[in-house]
């Protein structure tokens, strides 16, 4: 039988976890506050900007506040006068320490973007399109005080097939939603059923780091092919013509049919795609952008600056790193 409305803290960060906020606040349930990170930084001006759930919580006139450490004891005195049924954790970025944990009636729940305990941690999106994953999905657990290491209460999947990690983590802000909804209508049941996870099993998602971006040729096309999907849009992957950084959007793997050729090679130009050789294969790289521009497709670029990217040409000569 569904369960009576919650008195639900929400907590989390960017787009992400914005989505779910816009399913509690249009839910039955009564969102008494908000956490999100402080404004940051960002962009070329270095002006502070505004997390997502934040504009979100203020245009629902949700009581909001971004502290820098849910550590401090005068913090975790006022998260505990709100008497909150459920703290909601999504993509929040913060340490919840065990007081925090222990402050609501029925603890915290995490909406976790990866089927775990495969990819806990900070980027599980891209490392599972990088890996090769055949599925991912959104897992919500009980939260403790490990790094996504807590009792799972409902898990849901999706294919990864070709998505990049933008059109990836937007099929899982549809599919989390759901799922959190499902498991706050029954919400005792669901944390009676919890299921441990098997460490043994457990697989940690590194932050994505923006030198990750760089392809490094004598790898398989394969390989590069996903690390391609997986960065975009963020860090984006890169390659150098010369002193010239090139990023590289879209790229698929191919077979090899012309022979050996040296790493790094381009060794076909057509409106479809460059080809460049890999230690194994091809990378047909079907979506560039130079320094200033805009991205293009295969046939603008060629049309603009063929003799560039002809034949013969080798990428993959890098700047000292001092000048990148």
């Amino acid at each position: 039988m569904p369960g009576s409305p919650l008195r639900l803290v929400f907590a989390g960060t960017p787009d992400f976890a914005a989505e779910h906020l816009k399913a509690l606040i249009d839910s039955k349930h009564k969102l008494i506050a908000v956490y999100t990170q402080p404004d940051r930084p960002a962009g070329r001006g270095r002006a502070l900007q505004a997390s997502p759930v934040k504009h979100l919580a203020e245009t629902a006139q949700i009581p909001l506040y971004q502290p820098g450490t849910l550590k401090d004891a005068g913090e975790q005195e006022r998260l505990a006068g709100l008497r909150a049924d459920l703290l909601v954790v999504v993509a929040y970025g913060l340490i919840l320490p065990q007081a925090v944990l222990d402050v609501p009636t029925h603890g915290c729940l995490n909406v976790h973007a990866s089927l775990l305990p495969r990819w806990r941690g900070a980027a599980p999106v891209q490392r599972a399109i990088e890996a090769g994953d055949a599925a991912t999905g959104i897992t919500i657990m009980q939260m403790d005080a490990g790094l996504d290491t807590g009792d799972m209460l409902a898990s849901a999947s999706c294919a990864v097939d070709g998505h990049t990690s933008g059109s990836l983590h937007a099929e899982l802000a549809r599919l989390g939603p759901r799922l959190l909804l499902e498991v706050l209508e029954n919400i005792s049941d669901y944390q009676a059923r919890a299921q441990p996870q098997d460490n043994a099993s457990a697989t940690y998602a590194h932050k994505i780091g923006k030198q990750e971006g760089l392809l490094d040729w004598q790898r398989p096309a394969h390989e590069l092919a996903r690390r391609v999907r997986a960065f975009n849009p963020f860090p984006g992957c890169h390659t150098f013509l010369g002193d010239t950084r090139i990023k590289l959007w879209e790229a698929t793997a191919v077979e090899n049919t012309t022979g050996e050729r040296e790493p790094g090679t381009i060794v076909k130009s057509a409106p479809d795609g460059i080809s460049v050789a890999c230690a194994e294969g091809l990378l047909s790289v079907s979506c560039l952008q130079l320094p200033g521009g805009k991205r293009l497709n295969a046939r603008e670029l060629l049309h603009a600056r063929g003799a560039r990217f002809a034949p013969g040409t080798r990428l993959g000569t890098a700047l000292p790193a001092e000048s990148r």
